[in-house]
């Protein structure tokens, strides 16, 4: 910005220049001393008092030390600082891209999102490249998704058939060159229709790839429901075959006739992992979820009554479960199935089938629509399950979430602190901190994240564990969380007081090559 522009935008409009001085002194770049603060370093190891120094974007020094003449002092005497929150499975960057201060995420801690979940995802060079022209709020880190590479090579009217020999060699070369690139692996969605049909010989195949780049499997599991099993099976075999890390997405049970099995899919997978391979998951804090009406019909028969009185019994709640997004109509929106079914004076399977096939023909009928056309809130899991998963030793914490809709997308990581550490006791303080960073930082190795360590980056949350609350909720699903008091990325604050701060120091973070730490 050259001297006469900032001469001319004085003279001319002096409040355009107030606004442009206040912004280049918030951006500037500060040392804080953070003083007589609560420690919970990511390691799980046991908390501890001391002073935390930031300074040119990592963290300097740790211990009882003096700070420096031109250091801005936070005193943190009753408050908790720990690595700033790394979002395991997030859907975020859709919504930084309208809004890139991001409140959704700095509001419950979050410093880094991990995207290209489901199956879906952009190529790494376009997303560099995005977030180079647009800088971001918090860090971005990316796998490639399957589903993404299939409607490349495959189109998008082709989903429904397996990839040949040819066509998996093509996806091959697309995800090399995006593990070249920085991507941490390869993610599935094969719930989705666009890799229900993929076989697991496919995915196997680009698992393979991984490999020789220390890259992770993650997915979306082909099903969450009745097959589950069959699924969990099948994700063991992909790690078996390729002896690749793989990691289960928002791990639950959505058949009511499962729940409170928890345990027997943990043993399930400790007894794989006793046998040298490494299976992991991430969770959200919720007994609902937050997806097409589409995962509801797992045989994909969209039309059959018979499929739609399956789904009302055992796999969702209809009184319980909101439709929050319905552009064909919008009027549906916030409530529940059981609500609109009565409002047509129809059965909820009924409903259910009416609102698929609606949303279908309004899909045929826009084609140049951008966006989810529907999504629906599903309550299908049971509070005793969500515990079981979250006290695994191999679990870690994510939101599942973006900028609305489901209240995870604003309050997952403050309501695991508020409710199942604060309230109900099930994690340690030090235990949850972990599952939020340092140990979601090793499975997806990203390099010097994750820690409260000398040299490290210095993406930090400073809270009041006992104010710590979400408050996100379905009727508001954008409440901010209280006691969240100062978010830092890259050394620079974010979020300050319930504020989103304009500093635009998010990164884009390619996986480090190495597994130590």
């Amino acid at each position: 910005m050259t001297p006469r522009f900032i001469l001319n935008t004085f003279v001319l409009k002096p409040a355009i220049c107030i606004i442009f001085i206040l912004l280049l002194l918030i951006s500037k770049s500060q040392n804080y001393y953070i003083k007589n603060v609560t420690i919970v370093d990511g390691s799980g190891l046991n908390k501890y008092v001391a002073n935390v120094r930031i300074q040119n974007g990592i963290i300097d020094k740790i211990g009882q030390f003096k700070p420096q003449p031109k250091d801005s002092i936070i005193n943190a005497t009753g408050l908790y600082v720990a690595p700033g929150f790394i979002d395991a499975h997030s859907h975020h960057l859709g919504v930084m891209k309208q809004n890139p201060l991001n409140v959704s995420a700095t509001n419950q801690g979050i410093t880094t999102i991990v995207i290209g979940q489901d199956g879906s995802s952009y190529p790494m060079d376009t997303l560099i490249h995005l977030i180079k022209k647009k800088p971001l709020t918090v860090n971005v880190a990316s796998f490639t998704g399957h589903s993404s590479l299939r409607e490349i090579v495959l189109g998008s009217q082709n989903l429904h058939l397996p990839a040949t020999d040819s066509q998996i060699q093509i996806m091959k070369n697309l995800l090399n060159t995006d593990l070249k690139n920085g991507s941490l692996g390869l993610s599935t969605g094969l719930e989705y229709e666009a890799a229900f049909y993929a076989p697991t010989s496919e995915v196997i195949a680009l698992t393979k790839l991984l490999k020789p780049h220390n890259g992770l499997y993650i997915s979306h599991i082909r099903s969450e429901d009745i097959q589950e099993l069959d699924a969990i099976k099948e994700i063991i075999d992909i790690a078996k075959q390729t002896q690749v890390p793989v990691q289960i997405s928002h791990i639950k049970i959505a058949d009511k006739n499962n729940w409170r099995t928890a345990k027997k899919i943990l043993a399930t997978l400790d007894s794989a992992n006793n046998t040298g391979l490494k299976i992991t998951a991430d969770i959200y804090p919720y007994t609902y979820w937050n997806s097409t009406l589409r995962v509801l019909f797992p045989d994909k028969q969209f039309k059959s009554l018979k499929s739609a009185d399956l789904a009302t019994e055992r796999l969702f709640e209809p009184d319980s479960s909101y439709l929050v997004r319905f552009e064909p109509r919008l009027d549906y929106e916030g409530k529940t199935i059981s609500n609109i079914a009565r409002l047509r004076h129809e059965t909820p399977a009924q409903t259910l089938l009416y609102l698929v096939d609606t949303a279908e023909i309004f899909e045929r009928n826009n084609p140049l629509y951008q966006g989810s056309i529907e999504a629906i809130a599903g309550k299908s899991m049971c509070e005793e399950d969500i515990i079981d998963f979250l006290q695994w030793q191999h679990t870690v914490i994510c939101s599942d979430g973006n900028g609305g809709g489901h209240p995870r997308g604003y309050g997952a990581f403050t309501r695991v602190l508020h409710k199942y550490v604060v309230q109900n006791k099930i994690l340690s303080i030090e235990n949850a901190i972990r599952k939020m960073t340092g140990q979601t930082a090793d499975y997806f190795s990203l390099p010097n994240m994750g820690y409260i360590k000398n040299g490290y980056a210095a993406d930090l949350v400073l809270f009041n564990l006992q104010e710590v609350q979400d408050n996100a909720n379905i009727n508001n699903s954008k409440a901010l969380s209280d006691g969240i008091e100062i978010v830092w990325v890259n050394g620079k604050i974010v979020y300050k007081n319930k504020i989103a701060i304009p500093n635009f120091s998010g990164k884009f973070i390619k996986k480090s090559q190495s597994n130590s730490k």
